[in-house]
């Protein structure tokens, strides 16, 4: 099967991570891959004809269409999938006009229609997606890491302060500006503590060291190995629910144990007490970095549990046959 992928850009994080990174296992199975950034506008899209003609199925990635444009792919195509690791049925949680949206609304639903399958990053996306259309074939696809990028520490580190660390980028860095009196507390409480962010951007606090590492994808898989304990703390709102936890899943993969309040996938991805903390107060937060600042041996066992369950769950092997299952399905279905 030839499958042609219209997506935000190849680089673009969602890409990265649930196409690209699958090829090689696609290759294998017989399948061909080719990545289109999708135009921007609606005058330029007018080119989509000719991006997809050579294709038999056709995978639209997050980006929602309008409905004439919808039309004109799936009438160029066998088979149109759509691919989504967000709520884009609504506005994110820093808009100031809110997150309802008809328009976002109405184009999803569009697209969800005209589907012959579709592939969700969390079970939270994929029943909205079967609320609007019951009939949807839809796949739960969780975001995957390559798990040879990551060489998780396997001995005790030698310094006495402890370092959290965050990666994210400069947009999804709001989420954690919100949590500023959390962090405040952490720093002002828990002596020798700091935080590493792996980002474009940096924030300032005034109780707790901030080290900036520029992010880099050369560098990030080492900048996160090197700290102690990986953090994410994200709004409890319709928005962030949706979100596939990619951050989690890096730090679990470098061996970190990982502290997180239970929102979203959160709870899904991380067992209280076993792959590290869920937190929601400042106390609880105070309560788990104390216990894994006084014992690194527990920072090591709750590390390497959690690199088990990458392994076992959210391995690229993992995900790559959750997609050739799909695919053989469709080309059953097809015959």
């Amino acid at each position: 099967m030839h499958l042609t992928a219209l997506v935000d850009s190849p680089e673009h994080v969602c890409c990265r991570y649930r196409l690209q990174a699958f090829r090689p296992m696609f290759e294998r199975a017989g399948h061909s891959l080719s990545l289109h950034p999708l135009p921007r506008s609606w005058w330029s899209r007018r080119s989509l004809p000719s991006q997809i003609a050579p294709a038999d199925s056709v995978i639209i990635q997050r980006k929602l269409l309008a409905v004439s444009e919808i039309d004109e792919v799936r009438r160029r195509t066998a088979r149109l999938l759509f691919d989504f690791d967000d709520a884009v049925w609504m506005r994110d949680s820093f808009s100031g006009k809110g997150f309802h949206s008809r328009r976002r609304e109405g184009r999803f639903a569009g697209t969800i229609r005209q589907c012959d399958a579709i592939i969700a990053g969390n079970d939270y996306l994929a029943d909205e997606a079967r609320r609007v259309h019951p009939g949807a074939r839809v796949a739960v696809v969780p975001t995957c890491i390559d798990l040879t990028r990551y060489t998780p520490r396997i001995t005790l580190p030698e310094h006495k302060d402890l370092q959290l660390v965050w990666i994210g980028s400069a947009s999804t860095l709001q989420g954690l500006d919100r949590a500023r009196t959390l962090f405040e507390t952490l720093g002002a409480t828990l002596p020798g503590l700091s935080l590493k962010l792996i980002c474009d951007r940096s924030l300032a606090f005034q109780h707790i060291p901030v080290v900036l590492s520029k992010w880099s994808d050369a560098t990030e898989a080492d900048e996160i190995a090197s700290a102690d304990i990986g953090i994410s703390w994200i709004p409890d709102d319709p928005w962030s629910r949706g979100k596939c936890g990619l951050k989690v899943l890096q730090y679990m993969a470098a061996g970190l144990p990982v502290i997180a309040n239970p929102v979203g996938v959160h709870p899904r991805m991380i067992d209280h007490g076993v792959h590290g903390f869920l937190a929601s107060t400042s106390e609880e937060w105070l309560e788990a970095v104390r216990a894994l600042q006084k014992d690194p041996g527990l920072r090591l066992r709750m590390g390497a549990a959690a690199r088990r369950r990458v392994e076992a769950e959210y391995s690229l092997e993992v995900g790559a046959e959750s997609w050739l299952a799909l695919l053989r399905k469709l080309e059953r279905q097809a015959a």
